[in-house]
């Protein structure tokens, strides 16, 4: 299995296990994507992505249609994305992203969050060159061969592909198929999976570290403490960092 596999085994946000959070977020990135690109999937890609995504978190569609309605609406503020690097404690590097219609605010939260925890908050490229960003997506195997469709992926962009097993308790027990490439890749094998008629089960970007430390006992309690802290923030989307679990 390769690297990408084997950080997302480790990484198990708690974020993604409050869904109040999952909603909102998917929320945002629809008012986002309709804003940058308009409101018919079929023409905007980052919204056909989104609205994947919404279907795999079984967000209610009453909220995507709040949603959608929000941004339509004229009087509704653009999200700006930024991102935001440090480190916690232990010498662990964080990278945040962040999507805010308070710039001020946004980057007063997260530096109260690193001083308040013994962490420190650096400059753009402190830490950023210590993840590679990359983009994912997920389809069913069904009688798919990983192999050939590698074949097929590769001059899209494609870097890694592999099989992920469901856990003995999900509900959906079929096999997935999970595909990484680099951030640029993302239209490219958007387009060819689509065009072999495979149907996206959900698609993204990550920042997977390529350095990593592994802390144990009260160290990743310290950093567990920062990490809580800004993930439970409104404005931040995602939250990535170098620690691994002894």
């Amino acid at each position: 299995m390769g690297r990408a596999f084997e950080f997302r085994k480790e990484r198990k946000m708690k974020r993604w296990s409050k869904m109040a959070k999952v909603f909102s977020r998917i929320g945002k990135d629809i008012v986002i994507a309709i804003k940058s690109g308009g409101t018919d999937p079929e023409t905007n890609a980052r919204l056909r992505a989104v609205m994947q995504n919404a279907k795999a978190a079984n967000v209610p569609k009453d909220l995507i249609e709040r949603a959608i309605k929000k941004a339509k609406d004229k009087d509704t503020s653009d999200y700006k994305e930024i991102t935001f690097e440090g480190y916690a404690p232990h010498g662990i590097a964080i990278f945040i992203e962040a999507a805010t219609d308070n710039n001020q605010r946004t980057v007063a939260n997260v530096r109260s969050y690193f001083n308040k925890c013994n962490g420190s908050m650096g400059t753009t490229g402190s830490v950023g060159y210590m993840f590679d960003h990359q983009c994912h997506f997920k389809i069913n195997k069904g009688d798919i061969d990983p192999e050939e469709l590698e074949l097929e992926l590769i001059d899209h962009g494609a870097e890694e592909i592999f099989v992920e097993q469901p856990d003995e308790d999900a509900e959906d027990q079929e096999a997935k198929i999970l595909i990484y490439g680099e951030f640029s890749s993302f239209g490219g094998i958007q387009g060819a999976l689509e065009e072999m008629g495979h149907e996206i089960i959900s698609s993204g970007f990550e920042r997977i570290p390529n350095m990593t430390k592994t802390l144990s006992g009260d160290a990743i309690a310290d950093v567990e403490k920062l990490l809580e802290r800004i993930e439970n923030d409104d404005d931040v989307q995602n939250v990535f960092h170098t620690m691994i679990e002894e």
